[in-house]
């Protein structure tokens, strides 16, 4: 497994400083947030971001996130898939090998609308396997089809394409429907990307993505994840995801070594 963090856990900081800071904190694999690169790439160009990664010695593995093109139609959806386009160009000439897609479906929910979810899945799965992208899927336990591991999983084994995968996000796996039978589903072929937090003193039911703390900090049970992970021989990475507000003021070259140490005892 290779410890990584996700920019989103310092999401006030540059693109920049974070590959700087990361690289000093010995962290040398990253999530990245996608719409920090964009906004980086306002400023600079291609071939500068990839100089300031070699420089550093850092591997952008994964970006984070896709969402829209699942379930949106009309105006939403056009515009949705040409962000989508646009960002596995990005992905493709920066050498990011997976790309996390969400599974954000809304309710009310139809056959029409279940049918035209599996179709957007296959469709995306093509449109990434043509630039040799992977895409992760990642299960939301707010969405109202595929909020749950084993669902998330079916998914992809319907769609039937080496492109396409799993992002197992283990706040939506603690707070969804999702049951630790459920991590049966894993295999190594598809599992593609493993994002980890903790949740602390605050019921299931009421936890929000600001009340992500460090894993290992809280309640969630971190022992049937690691022990499935070990048992299929997962070799990609597993990054620290935090979108907290008060880790948010913390400088990266602080936070990537509280970071890392807690990862590395979270996985044993």
């Amino acid at each position: 497994m290779k410890p990584a963090i996700s920019q989103v856990s310092s999401l006030h900081a540059p693109f920049e400083s974070d590959i700087e800071e990361y690289a000093a904190g010995d962290c040398h694999a990253i999530d990245v947030w996608l719409t920090k690169l964009e906004d980086c790439l306002r400023r600079r160009s291609l071939n500068e971001i990839r100089e300031l990664v070699d420089q550093h010695a850092v591997e952008l593995a994964v970006a984070s996130y896709q969402g829209g093109i699942l379930a949106s139609q009309g105006e939403a959806r056009r515009s949705a898939w040409e962000l989508f386009e646009r960002r596995l160009r990005l992905c493709r000439d920066l050498g990011i090998a997976t790309l996390v897609i969400a599974c954000d479906v809304g309710a009310p929910l139809t056959s029409l609308d279940l049918e035209r979810v599996r179709v957007s899945l296959r469709e995306a799965a093509r449109a990434a396997d043509a630039h040799g992208i992977k895409l992760a899927l990642e299960f939301q336990a707010s969405s109202a089809f595929g909020n749950n591991l084993q669902s998330a999983a079916a998914m992809i084994e319907e769609a039937d394409s080496p492109a396409l995968g799993l992002c197992l996000d283990l706040f939506h796996f603690h707070v969804g429907p999702s049951k630790t039978e459920d991590l049966e589903c894993l295999t190594r072929e598809n599992l593609f990307h493993v994002q980890v937090c903790d949740l602390a003193g605050i019921p299931r039911e009421f936890a929000a993505d600001a009340d992500r703390v460090l894993p290992g900090d809280g309640d969630i049970p971190r022992e049937p994840l690691v022990r499935r992970l070990r048992e299929i021989g997962y070799q990609g990475c597993v990054a620290v995801e935090l979108l907290n507000p008060q880790i948010w003021q913390i400088p990266p070259r602080q936070f990537c070594p509280a970071a890392l140490a807690a990862l590395n005892r979270f996985l044993g």
